[in-house]
């Protein structure tokens, strides 16, 4: 029955009206029903949370079951309660790699990339401990000669095998700036004695190399200084053949002797070489037995007080290294 402003409600309390008991039994029932809502509401929830039955579990699969202890990374095995486990370092949780390996460095490109260098450090500093052995007689070709010798020391007793080291890794470093590739002899500290001479040039030989240096410092009388480059002279003997390295060599001699002046500010030798700081020689088996274009460099006399002084000096070294360097990249780079 519709209630309006035309039509009066029956007076209450009548009770020969049906629609008054009409009204209140569909009241009773939608109070029930009401009240009975929540409760099923609240029993679908839950069974749906129970089942994984959800719409967020339908769209994204089964929910997920614990690790067992076996599947867990260390990491995650061993976090303690509470804290954070932390994933492989090398793995994101993906399992895919969480970090890439760190780029190779390209080579330094310069005027003697592709050419290869040989810087030979003359003697050992464990020579002097090792006579027996570098006395022994190796064949040069033009006869036969010591293994090795200790070498010479200044008045205080730097040692001649220690200034050539230094001397040959300054070199080294300032050679693969400008993109060489070069092999030292013998390193610091590698072998207790030797190299032997005739194993120095068989290093430059077998490396290919496109130059070997070989580092030294004289050890004459005080009075005379200077530098000076030792060249390997025309010989033909044994196992000594350098007719294609003479002409080569002398160019590399004459390079090296204009830089090392140049940038160091010592003089060409005064007690040999006529002034010009080059000198040949047959009877240096480093020499004999090279088939690559090769030379010495003889950096001053340690036993005179004023060429001591530069050649005891770190910052003297380095001038001399980069006498050497400019003279190879001018004679391998143009």
């Amino acid at each position: 029955m519709r209630y309006d402003d035309s039509s009066p409600p029956p007076e209450s309390g009548s009770s020969a009206d049906p629609d008054r008991h009409w009204f209140t039994r569909r009241s009773t029932l939608v109070v029930g029903i009401a009240a009975l809502a929540p409760a099923c509401l609240a029993g679908w929830v839950l069974t749906q949370t129970l089942s994984g039955t959800g719409s967020d579990a339908s769209r994204s699969g089964p929910a997920p079951q614990p690790a067992s202890h076996a599947s867990l990374s260390p990491g995650q095995r061993d976090a303690k309660p509470g804290s954070t486990p932390s994933t492989s370092p090398s793995t994101s949780p993906t399992g895919s790699p969480s970090t890439t390996a760190a780029p190779v460095p390209a080579p330094v490109k310069g005027p003697l990339t592709g050419k290869t260098v040989v810087v030979d450090p003359g003697h050992n500093t464990g020579n002097f401990k090792h006579t027996d052995e570098i006395d022994q007689q190796v064949d040069i070709g033009t006869n036969r000669k010591e293994c090795d010798t200790t070498g010479t020391t200044t008045n205080s007793g730097y040692m001649e095998a220690e200034f050539t080291m230094d001397v040959s890794k300054r070199l080294r470093t300032a050679l693969e700036a400008q993109g060489a590739k070069v092999v030292l002899t013998h390193e610091t500290g590698a072998r207790a004695w030797g190299p032997c001479i005739t194993e120095r040039a068989r290093i430059g030989n077998e490396a290919n190399a496109d130059a070997v240096v070989s580092v030294h410092a004289d050890g004459v009388s005080a009075g005379n200084r200077g530098f000076h480059i030792i060249l390997p002279a025309k010989v033909k003997s044994g196992a000594a053949d350098t007719a294609n390295i003479v002409g080569p060599s002398r160019e590399l001699g004459e390079r090296i002797a204009g830089n090392f002046a140049r940038t160091t500010g010592s003089a060409p030798a005064n007690y040999l070489g006529g002034g010009t700081g080059l000198v040949v020689r047959d009877d240096l088996g480093g020499l004999n037995l090279s088939t690559r274009p090769k030379v010495f460099i003889e950096c001053g006399n340690m036993r005179d007080a004023k060429d001591a002084a530069q050649l005891t000096s770190p910052q003297w070294r380095q001038k001399a290294a980069q006498g050497i360097a400019d003279g190879i990249v001018g004679f391998l780079g143009g």
